[in-house]
């Protein structure tokens, strides 16, 4: 039977109260984190920074306090209407190369016998040369049962597929930066976050995967001078919290508090938060000598949402890189309307949607027959590759 649109009224109206008090109590301790955020901001930089020290606080304090009002940088540009932000974003991007890379991957299916697994990456390219080229491509590997280790009890088939395809992303961007020559002009967007906390919750073999790529990806990065961005559109991290949790002892725990909560009503499009240097707890600590090279900023890239977080290698703060490679980002939010648009274009490069599954199953199937492999595949299956 369909939902009953009466019942879930009925429930609702029985623990509204129960749900306004969840509200409320939200809502004051958000207000708490806020103003300490404004306090730490506008309290002496040097001597904040020396008390807020010690390790594993979350974040500690990177860029000085003396553009900021309210917790944040306001941002300098403003423009009349869009016309005149693309004249911006010209000026910005003008000889200056972005380079972005996605994937997508078919799992193994049940409708098969044979586990095997497609997974594709495409990359964007685009130099912003006046005559407009650019370059987009794709890479494929399959994975087989050897890959997959589909004898291994209790290790997730899904989670080889994943692994590999951040692999190939990573290995791409290496391996464009081992090779560019415009260091200086280049901009290498990663989509995602450059702390792999997500793989804190997986064995040690996969996490010593995720960590081995980043760790690799950010060293390329240090060693050929080429900046890199990692861009999380909507971030659950919590450093700021944290860190404020350590600041005032007024501020409690709040799980489900994040730093992109806190910060929304204090932004307007285009402001930023001072840079601060990433001192999460877990796996930052498997990082050796990256551990302490993450910084980041929250960038205010919509009207009306979060602000995203952008992480990005310490030498670029250290080479006074840092405020530019920030406006190049700002530039491609702009053409992409609130998401860098060569991430944008590298996903819709990669992606792989229900025509390509049909056709990979096609082949495989054509292939498997001509190699004379016994691989079975289910009527439903075999039925809907005849019909397409």
């Amino acid at each position: 039977m369909p939902v009953s649109p009466a019942q879930i009224r009925a429930v609702l109206e029985e623990k509204r109260e129960a749900l306004s008090t969840f509200n409320q109590t939200f809502k004051d301790d958000l207000d708490r984190y806020r103003k300490a955020w404004q306090s730490l901001t506008q309290e002496p930089f040097a001597k904040t920074a020396k008390r807020l020290s010690k390790s594993g606080i979350g974040a500690h304090l990177l860029e000085n306090f003396d553009a900021v009002g309210k917790g944040v940088i306001a941002t300098q540009h403003h423009w009349a209407n869009r016309e005149d932000s693309l004249e911006w974003v010209k000026a910005q991007l003008a000889g200056v190369t972005t380079f972005a890379v996605d994937g997508s991957q078919i799992f193994p299916s049940k409708d098969v016998s044979l586990p095997v697994a497609l997974i594709q990456i495409g990359w964007f390219e685009n130099p912003h040369t006046p005559d407009g080229q650019y370059t987009k491509d794709i890479a494929l590997d399959v994975l087989t049962p050897d890959d997959l280790r589909v004898n291994h009890q209790g290790e997730p088939v899904d989670r080889r597929v994943n692994i590999r395809r951040f692999e190939m992303e990573v290995e791409r961007l290496v391996g464009y930066m081992q090779t560019c020559q415009c260091p200086d002009r280049t901009l290498v967007l990663f989509d995602g976050s450059l702390v792999v906390t997500f793989a804190d919750a997986f064995d040690p073999e996969s996490q010593a995967a995720y960590v081995n790529a980043m760790v690799k990806l950010l060293a390329t990065s240090q060693q050929c001078r080429v900046p890199l961005v990692g861009f999380i559109d909507t971030s659950y991290a919590r450093d700021l919290t944290t860190l404020l949790q350590h600041y005032d002892p007024q501020v409690k725990a709040v799980e489900t508090i994040h730093d992109a909560q806190v910060l929304k009503k204090l932004m307007s499009w285009g402001d930023r938060t001072p840079l601060l240097h990433c001192d999460r707890e877990g796996i930052l600590d498997k990082y050796g000598d990256q551990q302490d090279q993450v910084i980041f900023t929250y960038l205010q890239t919509t009207r009306d949402r979060p602000p995203a977080r952008l992480e990005l290698p310490r030498w670029l703060w250290e080479a006074g890189l840092a405020e530019t490679v920030i406006n190049w980002v700002k530039a491609e939010v702009i053409v992409g309307s609130g998401y860098p648009y060569a991430i944008e274009t590298a996903d819709q490069t990669a992606v792989l949607q229900a025509p390509d599954r049909q056709l990979f199953y096609r082949i495989l199937q054509d292939w498997a027959d001509r190699e004379k492999l016994n691989v079975q595949f289910s009527r439903k299956l075999v039925s809907k590759l005849r019909r397409r």
